[in-house]
Parts: structure tokens; C-alpha cells; sequence
């Protein structure tokens, strides 16, 4: 039996078939990608395929034996679904084509996807992109949640849903493009420096609060 997250595979209630989750950057797919996941969950004769929280879209009731052959078929990234890192990158649509939109949430999102997704820090970690205030990528409750706004992007911290959920804290706004992506690096490096092992960043700031994460912007 694959022990949890092995071979990007989880283990389902009924102890014996497994789910597997693609990576895809920003829930944006394909055509020809959705093919293939079909294709790949007919083959394998799947229980279900499931649109995940993270806009994964998680195959459902893969036998062990199958698994290795399911992901060379896919041909894809194993999604970060388990462990202590960062998750993958949740985006609305953004300016890209929402009309709501007052920054590029989804190129935002994308940017920070390919270089953070999979990362290894103290504990589980996610972000969220919305493009204006009404937050509808749920950035007020991620670690790490950008607000686009009309003079650039709000910068909030230490968000988290589970069973004690935590609403995230601002940290700075006004930001462009560039600031928001060195402001991003800075706080993660010093979550990464301090944190204690399997503590989330919420739970970091109630221990010694955001003075930490202020001076590292400054």
C-alpha cells in the first residue's frame, strides 16, 4: 500500500483504490487537457472525477497497480496535495476577463504558481489571487492573499480555514506588480526563517505578531 502522497497518490475511504490530482496552474485547462483526463479516467475505469478547492481536478479510484501507468499517460505535474508546502495557487479571472476586475489576478496568480508551487517551508502553505474586493479566490483566508485594487495590490497575511479558521491580516497595499513579488519573497523568507515545524502562518503571527513581517518589508 502507497504510504500518503507517494507517488502523488492519496488513499480513499475505502482503503483500497486511490485519487490522483494533475497540476494545473491556476485551475486553467484545456480542451485537449480535459481529453486527456478523460481519457485517462475511462481507461482506468475511475469512480469519479472531482473538481477540487484547489482547482485541481483529482482522478477518483485508481487501483495501486494503475497508478504509475495513469500518470505516464497524463504526462503531467503531480499536484502539491499533501505535506508541509505550498499548495497550488488559487486566481480568479482577474482583468484578464472579468469586468470587475482591477488587476491581472490571473497572470499574478500564474507567476506565483511557477515559482513557489511544491516549495518546501515549515508547514502547509497557500495563496490566493482576487482581482478586486470581492475576493472571490478567498484571499482573506489563505496564508497568503493579494486584493487587487485600483491603485494596485492589497497584501494580506496569515489567513486559514479548517477548524479554527482565521482571517487574514493586512500587511501593506499600493503595491505594483514588482513590489507585491518582493514583498511575497520577503514575507515567505521570513515565515521560512522563524516558524516553528507545522506551524501555519497565522499561527505564527498570533505567537510573535506582524512586527516580524513589517521590518522585513521595510
Amino acid at each position: 500500500m502507497l504510504k500518503l502522497g507517494e507517488k502523488g497518490a492519496i488513499l480513499q475511504r475505502d482503503k483500497q483504490t486511490y485519487a490522483i490530482a494533475p497540476h494545473i496552474p491556476c485551475g486553467v485547462v484545456t480542451p485537449a487537457l480535459l481529453r486527456t483526463i478523460a481519457d485517462v479516467a475511462e481507461k482506468y475505469e475511475a469512480q469519479a472525477i472531482k473538481l477540487t478547492g484547489a482547482t485541481r481536478m483529482a482522478i477518483v479510484g485508481i487501483k495501486e497497480e494503475d497508478v504509475d501507468a495513469a500518470w505516464n499517460d497524463l504526462q503531467l505535474d503531480k499536484g502539491a496535495a499533501v505535506g508541509l508546502c505550498v499548495r497550488s495557487v488559487r486566481a480568479c479571472p482577474g482583468t484578464t476577463f472579468c469586468r470587475l476586475g482591477k488587476q491581472d489576478a490571473l497572470g499574478m496568480g500564474m507567476t506565483l504558481d511557477k515559482k513557489y508551487h511544491s516549495m518546501q517551508l515549515p508547514g502547509k502553505f497557500k495563496m490566493a489571487v482576487s482581482g478586486c474586493h470581492l475576493a472571490c479566490a478567498e484571499s482573506w483566508v489563505r496564508d497568503i492573499g493579494l486584493i487587487g485594487q485600483k491603485d494596485g495590490w492589497q497584501l494580506v497575511i496569515g489567513g486559514n480555514v479548517g477548524a479554527e479558521p482565521r482571517i487574514a491580516q493586512e500587511l501593506v497595499k499600493g503595491l505594483d506588480d514588482k513590489q507585491v513579488l518582493e514583498a511575497i519573497e520577503k514575507t515567505i523568507q521570513c515565515y521560512s526563517d522563524n516558524a516553528k515545524k507545522g506551524e501555519r502562518l497565522g499561527k505564527m503571527i498570533d505567537r510573535v505578531g506582524l512586527t516580524p513581517f513589517q521590518k522585513a518589508l521595510d
